[in-house]
């Protein structure tokens, strides 16, 4: 054994326990000596395996030795248990704002934080079918920098696109550049949002994080106005459909029983609710008042229905009409669709 791999023994010892080891696939003294000699050239005894071993439990490595007829040392206890490594697996494949190339190279170092016999769980572990992946890599870099924008208290500045009928991107605004001071990021019907201090509008608006192009952070600092902000972002979400803008506004929804965990689910459990007979109840709840909000009530169904304001009431009445309105009549284009 030569010197320098004499000094690197202890750390290949280590390297060959965290990779190929598991409760289900120990290594006993002979397969460690014979690894270490054909892979890396180094020969030791068994005695020598036993000193190593101690070394790296004593610095806190959780090698646990098995007994039985399949005997050897494995890995116990590590960062991340493999049902929690399943779980953000799941996440990354089932993301559609990561790229099918970031989730491939994302999920390859999860699979470095387990076993190699575990790792072939977790590249088989869900296949998500119909599940749209973005296209636009910058995403991932974006993230990243507001989340520096905002831990510098830096202002940012990007250009929007919105998507047009030929499946194409073009700029908003033609291609101005926006400035935001950054407050926070949100995830949203798997959807990143800024939520920001727009320096042009004068106000708190949210953006969508894969529609940004050519952002950076300048050396502004963020604006006293966006700093006097307090958004709670819990709140936000609880009220906003669709992360579309409108006029905050407490309504009162009346429902049926069986909906009242639909009604919980999506605005928390400390909102004002009470039983009104056996079967129904009313609830009064804080929305930003958009199609999206109607769409939603729309969605659940006639089980649900909008008890006041009397305003808000007219409007999702209006909207009901100017959908129907559009049904009521044979439509333009005829063609058929394959």
């Amino acid at each position: 054994m030569k010197l320098e791999d004499a000094s690197l023994k202890t750390l290949y010892l280590m390297q060959i326990l965290l990779e190929r080891t598991d409760e289900d696939h120990p290594l006993n003294a002979a397969d460690l000596m014979r690894i270490l000699d054909r892979e890396y050239n180094i020969t030791i005894n068994r005695s020598t395996v036993y000193t190593e071993i101690r070394k790296l439990t004593d610095a806190d490595l959780d090698i646990v030795q098995k007994e039985g007829k399949t005997r050897g040392y494995y890995i116990g206890s590590r960062q991340f248990e493999l049902a929690e490594l399943k779980l953000l697996v799941d996440a990354v494949q089932s993301s559609k704002f990561i790229t099918e190339k970031k989730s491939a190279e994302l999920i390859r170092k999860l699979e470095s934080l387990c076993s190699s016999h575990e790792a072939k769980q977790l590249s088989s572990q869900v296949t998500i079918y119909n599940r749209s992946k973005t296209p636009n890599e910058t995403i991932y870099y974006n993230v990243d920098m507001i989340h520096s924008a905002i831990f510098q208290s830096l202002q940012i500045t990007y250009q929007y696109v919105d998507w047009t009928m030929q499946k194409k991107t073009q700029l908003r605004h033609d291609g101005a550049f926006y400035v935001v001071s950054p407050l926070n990021l949100i995830w949203d019907d798997e959807n990143y949002y800024l939520i920001g201090y727009d320096e042009h509008a004068c106000g708190v608006r949210h953006y969508r994080v894969d529609k940004m192009r050519n952002m950076s952070i300048t050396q502004k600092a963020r604006s006293v106005d966006a700093l006097a902000q307090r958004i709670d972002t819990a709140a936000f979400s609880k009220k906003t459909f669709g992360m579309y803008s409108g006029v905050d506004a407490k309504v009162q929804l009346r429902g049926d029983r069986q909906l009242a965990g639909v009604i919980l689910d999506r605005f928390g459990t400390d909102i004002w609710m009470r039983p009104l007979d056996e079967d129904h109840f009313s609830a009064q709840v804080t929305v930003t008042v958009s199609p999206q909000f109607f769409g939603w009530v729309t969605a659940i169904g006639k089980g649900l229905e909008i008890v006041g304001p009397e305003e808000i009431r007219e409007q999702y009445r209006q909207y009901m009409e100017e959908i129907l309105e559009g049904y009521s009549k044979a439509p333009e284009d005829d063609q058929e669709i394959d």
